[in-house]
């Protein structure tokens, strides 16, 4: 059976405007802008060498990171607000979100190297289904705080996403999101992954600012 893809070209133009947004505004590398600002180093050089706001926490303690987390949650809510401005549709706002987390994993102001998602994905949950992110989260905290391994919880809660998508009723395409941001996530966890396999991964512990000079 043939596909007829003229239903598709209304979506198109929208759809590459609507990714190339999310990707802009994802790839804006807060976590290294923001320490850099604060404390006068590049976080790639220190602890796992990531940007996101679990290094950031290991590296130069708590209220930095928390910076650092929600201004990456922010990245990928502002710019699906501006989609859903534009556009009043679940498709163009998922594939916004989609954008983000590309931006933010692959940015465009780092040579396409970036963070695991992670925050930005949480953002995205809070925004798009936040009954979605409240099980995530759950997940998370009882993972992280029975095992203090942040990778560990983090993947676990992207992975379980999808289905509490589905259960709460959400529209395909928020599954579809939950399934690809989750994807995404486990991907770049690649290297937690093996390191979970030998015993040495890292657990989480607050940094100090002052252990860094």
């Amino acid at each position: 059976m043939l596909i007829d893809i003229s239903v598709f070209e209304p979506l198109a133009m929208p759809s590459v405007f609507c990714l190339l947004l999310g990707y802009i505004f994802g790839s804006v590398p807060s976590g290294l802008w923001i320490v850099k600002g604060l404390h006068g180093i590049d976080i790639r050089e220190y602890g796992s060498k990531n940007i996101g706001a679990t290094n950031v926490f290991r590296t130069v303690g708590f209220k930095t990171a928390l910076l650092v987390l929600v201004s990456d949650m922010l990245k990928g809510i502002i710019a699906c607000v501006i989609a859903g401005y534009f556009y009043h549709m679940n498709f163009l706002t998922a594939v916004t979100a989609i954008g983000t987390i590309l931006g933010h994993n692959y940015s465009l102001f780092l040579g396409l190297r970036g963070g695991k998602g992670v925050a930005t994905g949480l953002g995205l949950l809070i925004y798009l289904m936040p009954d979605v992110c409240i099980f995530s989260l759950s997940v998370w905290l009882v993972l992280v705080f029975s095992t203090k391994y942040v990778s560990l919880g983090s993947m676990v809660a992207a992975a379980v996403a999808p289905f509490a998508a589905y259960f709460f009723q959400y529209p395909r395409s928020f599954i579809a999101l939950s399934m690809v941001c989750g994807i995404f996530i486990v991907i770049r966890h690649k290297e937690n992954i093996i390191r979970l396999l030998k015993g040495t991964e890292t657990k989480i512990k607050v940094g100090n600012p002052k252990d860094i000079h």
